[in-house]
């Protein structure tokens, strides 16, 4: 095999698919030490891979539109790649790879048909589950790119550790205290737990003595984050839930979850951030299952669902609302379960163990 010199992968979006590109980046980095590594993703994610190390340069598109998708498919034909990875396989990824005159051309391998089969007639003809991150460096296998089993990463320079250390010393997150972080939101109506029952979880957290709450989310999901912080603080009579949504970068969020000692979390972009941060994760699902390879993966976790619905899973991506408008897949998730899981893999002690007969496996595969 002739060694590349050249090599473009392509991820144009979103977070989590992004950082779940960071195992190959790495490995590829590891077979090919002397090859440019370019990456190509949408402007708003550059920040994911802007300070990757194993990563010669990255590419972004902007607006999209036709002009600079020309420009852009020009401007890859003319660098020459030996080998284009496409991680996206999207219309407008094909449309940018086609004719680009690079001898080799590998596309992920998403198990379309697999996965229309189980969100449409509930037919599992998955032979395996094969995460994501997985995936995409199987894309690579025939160059002889192998998992060396490092998990995800993020690459944070000093400076914005130093300043998002600083935005938090007003917080007391220092080495005794409980720090907890919680995600409450998500894209999709049906990958989000109930607020209130983050609300319910947080007053019970709350209680634990040196407890620090921190909520985490989008722009879009300030208002959300700042109701349920405000329910917590109110009904547990403390200043414990601090709401962080839209106020941290996606980096300076990196940051924030390093102090955390577990993180409760919906099934979006922000879980595979904190597991890039190797930190132990309580993961909620709803309306999506294992098979679709976006589990927690390479830390410590506890994935709540509720894999007996005959309904479940109705969707890859999620949905704007139950189809069927009982929303049992999480519904059916309580905070008891949550607080057991949390309690499990942090080791805090929230309840006497006497008191409580229920087990973490019976939840995970209830």
């Amino acid at each position: 095999m002739r060694v590349p010199e050249k090599i473009l992968v392509i991820r144009l979006s979103s977070v989590g698919d992004i950082i779940l590109t960071s195992p190959l980046l790495r490995c590829l980095r590891a077979r090919f030490p002397g090859a440019r590594i370019d990456v190509l993703v949408k402007s708003e994610y550059i920040e994911l891979v802007k300070f990757n190390p194993h990563v010669t340069n990255v590419i972004q598109l902007a607006a999209g539109t036709r002009g600079e998708l020309s420009q852009l498919k020009n401007d890859i034909r003319d660098t020459g790649y030996d080998c284009i990875l496409d991680l996206h396989n999207s219309l407008r990824s094909r449309w940018l790879r086609s004719f680009a005159g690079a001898r080799r051309v590998r596309v992920v391998n998403k198990r379309v048909l697999r996965r229309l089969a189980l969100v449409k007639w509930k037919k599992n003809l998955y032979r395996s589950v094969v995460p994501v991150a997985d995936r995409y460096i199987e894309t690579a296998s025939s160059l002889g790119v192998e998992n060396d089993g490092g998990g995800l990463e993020i690459h944070v320079p000093e400076e914005i550790r130093l300043l998002t250390d600083s935005k938090l010393s007003r917080f007391s997150l220092g080495p005794d205290a409980a720090v907890i972080g919680l995600v409450p939101g998500a894209r999709h109506f049906t990958k989000r737990w109930p607020q209130e029952r983050f609300v319910e979880i947080g007053v019970r957290l709350a209680k634990i003595p040196s407890a620090k709450l921190l909520l985490f989310g989008s722009k879009e999901e300030e208002l959300a984050c700042s109701d349920i912080a405000q329910l917590i603080n109110s009904a547990s009579g403390s200043g414990a839930a601090v709401n962080l949504a839209g106020k941290l970068s996606l980096l300076e969020t990196a940051v924030a979850f390093d102090a955390c000692r577990v993180v409760v979390t919906n099934d979006t972009g922000l879980m595979h951030l904190a597991a890039a941060r190797k930190r132990k994760i309580v993961a909620i699902f709803g309306s999506t299952v294992k098979e679709f390879g976006f589990f927690p993966y390479g830390t410590e976790n506890i994935v709540l669902e509720n894999p007996g619905l005959a309904c479940r899973p109705c969707t890859h991506i999620g949905r704007p609302a139950c189809p069927l408008g009982h929303f049992n897949c999480m519904n059916q998730i309580t905070a008891e379960d949550v607080l057991l899981a949390v309690s499990t893999i942090s080791k805090l002690k929230l309840w006497e163990e006497s008191s409580h007969s229920s087990s973490v496996r019976d939840i995970a595969s209830r």
